[in-house]
C-alpha cells in the first residue's frame, strides 16, 4: 500500500486548504483511513478518520472546521480544512488503519503511513 499526500502549503490564518492522499495497492473492500498531524517538536495527533461504514471522527482541535472524505473511484482521501489557525501548522500524514477498525481519531493506528505534506499557517 502506498499513500502519497499533496495539497499542503503556506496559508494565512482564516484561510482554507484541501489535502489529498492518493491511495494505491489497497485491495480490501473495507477501510478505515485518516489523517495525522505532527507539529515540529510535538507528538503526533490523530486529526480525522473515515471508515467504510461511513462513520467519521475528528479531533476536538479541528471539529467543525474540517471535513474528511474519500472518493473510492479516484482512490483518493481528502481533508478539507477551513478557518485555519497558526496552531494548525504541522506535517500532515495520511494513514490506513486495519480494514475493520472503527473510525476514531483518538485511536487511529497507522498500519500504513504516507510521507507527509507540510501545512504552515501564519
Amino acid at each position: 500500500v502506498q499513500l502519497v499526500e499533496s495539497g499542503g502549503g503556506s496559508v494565512q490564518a482564516g484561510g482554507s486548504l484541501r489535502l489529498s492522499c492518493s491511495i494505491s495497492g489497497y485491495t480490501q473492500s473495507s477501510y478505515c483511513m485518516g489523517w495525522f498531524r505532527q507539529p515540529t517538536g510535538k507528538e503526533r495527533e490523530g486529526v480525522a478518520v473515515i471508515d467504510s461504514d461511513g462513520f467519521t471522527s475528528y479531533a476536538d482541535s479541528v471539529k467543525g472546521r474540517s471535513t474528511i472524505s474519500i472518493d473510492i473511484h479516484k482512490n483518493t482521501l481528502y481533508l478539507e480544512m477551513n478557518s485555519l489557525k497558526p496552531e494548525d501548522t504541522a506535517m500532515y500524514y495520511c494513514a490506513a488503519d486495519a480494514p475493520t477498525a472503527r473510525a476514531d481519531a483518538r485511536t487511529l493506528h497507522p498500519n500504513y503511513l504516507g510521507q507527509g505534506t507540510q501545512v504552515t499557517v501564519s
